[in-house]
């Protein structure tokens, strides 16, 4: 999981990456610019997002979001007054938090609209029939027998998985994986993907693991 903290503090915006490190891997932002540059390349699952933010604030944001992306948004800001919020779910956010918060409510919020949003997140679980996720070391297991992925590997496969059902386009993945200012080039997805197939045809995985010509990858049950 990505999630994209938006917060011009420095110090609080640490403290949320780190509130939120056991459930997913946080970019943090600091700058409104930068934030709406980020928002729109489509590989985060969650932008916790503040409204008072130097160059763009956030209701400009949010509405340049919600004309191409479905990503939930979480609007955390110091303005409490009710036209606020009003305007803030008028223009598309899934929830709003006044600061301070406590960090009890922050993760409950935050899982909550994951799950709302992604019907494989169950908080630090995730499964798909015997292949089991532990997503705070980073493993896989089919049947209790541990898969041998690690690194990008890893993150490939839990991403399409998490995903089940849904069409991923090859550059979405590479820039969610390797990152959309990597210096690495895409036909690098296409060699991890082959070895991550081979690795689960042992277990007759592989089937799951759809190739979209020229469009993506899909993780599927389905023919």
């Amino acid at each position: 999981m990505k999630i994209l903290v938006v917060e011009d503090d420095r110090h609080l915006n640490k403290a949320i990456c780190d509130m939120l490190k056991s459930l997913a891997e946080t970019t943090p932002i600091y700058d409104g610019e930068e934030a709406l540059f980020h928002a729109q390349q489509n590989i985060y699952d969650l932008i916790i997002l503040d409204i008072m933010l130097p160059n763009v604030d956030g209701f400009t944001i949010l509405e340049k979001i919600r004309t191409t992306s479905k990503c939930p948004v979480l609007m955390l800001t110091a303005k409490d007054g009710v036209k606020d919020k009003v305007k803030g779910l008028n223009l598309g956010a899934d929830d709003y938090m006044t600061k301070p918060f406590y960090r009890d409510e922050l993760i409950a919020r935050v899982e909550a609209i994951l799950r709302r949003y992604n019907d494989n997140f169950k908080g630090l679980n995730v499964t798909f029939k015997d292949m089991k996720f532990d997503i705070v070391q980073k493993k896989v297991t089919i049947k209790d027998e541990n898969l041998n992925i690690t690194g990008k590997t890893y993150d490939i496969l839990e991403y399409l998985v998490r995903n089940k059902d849904i069409i991923i386009p090859k550059e979405q993945l590479f820039n969610r994986i390797w990152g959309f200012d990597s210096e690495t080039v895409w036909s690098v997805v296409e060699v991890y993907v082959s070895n991550l197939r081979k690795i689960l045809k042992k277990y007759n995985y592989d089937i799951y693991l759809k190739t979209l010509r020229n469009v993506g990858y899909m993780w599927s049950e389905k023919e």
